[in-house]
């Protein structure tokens, strides 16, 4: 598809002399290198095994602000991000025609700060204020509109606003800017994201090790639950 700014992210663990958090992470604990092949990198695990920490620090380590937005924002509501962010060396080529890192969390502060910055700006994400759509529309004009061609763009649980019809929406977006030179790195539990047929996951629940779509704990989970709903209810409740 195209060539990538990021290919290899390194954890410098010799200058790591804490055993706190994030570093008591269980994932970080094997981790050194990683190397990115692919313009769609999905990191994928259960809560709590740091791939919102991880994808976190890749964006603070690359100029992007803690809480989201572009390189060029640089608001601050909270200060409670990891300091992960210091002990990586990210191998880069070539500069993107853009960076956006969006997280599902704290969208709502950048869309603040899109608003506050006047009516200039709004042309660029669609023309109104992101606090008048619904979130998931906010979250898919912000696409849209701000991400471009030739960019980079970092991923934190883009789901969490949006519906499964949309998911599938927000997948075509991110196909299509993937072939015209976009490089992708995302963290998700969405098994329709998950899905991406030139995409490659990354599994955080098992020491950061590529596996397949089809044997992804989300996807058997999903799969074995849509085929039988009332059957896997029973078991939950112990009522079988």
């Amino acid at each position: 598809m195209n060539s990538l700014f990021i290919n290899r992210i390194k954890l410098n663990r010799e200058k790591i002399t804490s055993k706190k958090y994030p570093f008591n992470i269980e994932c970080l604990k094997h981790f050194d290198e990683l190397e990115i092949t692919t313009p769609v990198t999905f990191f994928y695990g259960e809560n709590g095994t740091g791939k919102s920490t991880l994808v976190e620090a890749i964006a603070i380590a690359l100029g992007m602000n803690p809480e989201g937005g572009s390189n060029n924002m640089n608001f601050s509501n909270y200060d409670d991000y990891s300091e992960l962010y210091k002990y990586l060396t990210i191998s880069k080529f070539g500069t993107p025609k853009t960076k956006f890192f969006l997280r599902a969390e704290s969208f709502y502060n950048v869309a603040s700060d899109i608003s506050r910055n006047g009516d200039l700006i709004y042309t660029t994400y669609g023309g109104e204020d992101l606090h008048e759509c619904s979130h998931g529309e906010s979250f898919l004009k912000l696409v849209e509109h701000r991400f471009w061609d030739k960019g980079l763009y970092i991923l934190d649980e883009p789901e969490a606003a949006l519906s499964p019809q949309k998911q599938m929406t927000l997948l075509c977006y991110i196909h299509d800017l993937a072939k015209n030179g976009s490089q992708f790195i995302i963290a998700t539990h969405s098994p329709i994201l998950l899905s991406y047929m030139h995409g490659r996951i990354i599994d955080m629940n098992n020491s950061l090790e590529e596996v397949k779509y089809e044997d992804t704990e989300v996807y058997t989970t999903y799969k074995d639950f849509l085929n039988n709903p009332y059957g896997m209810q029973k078991i939950l409740f112990d009522e079988g």
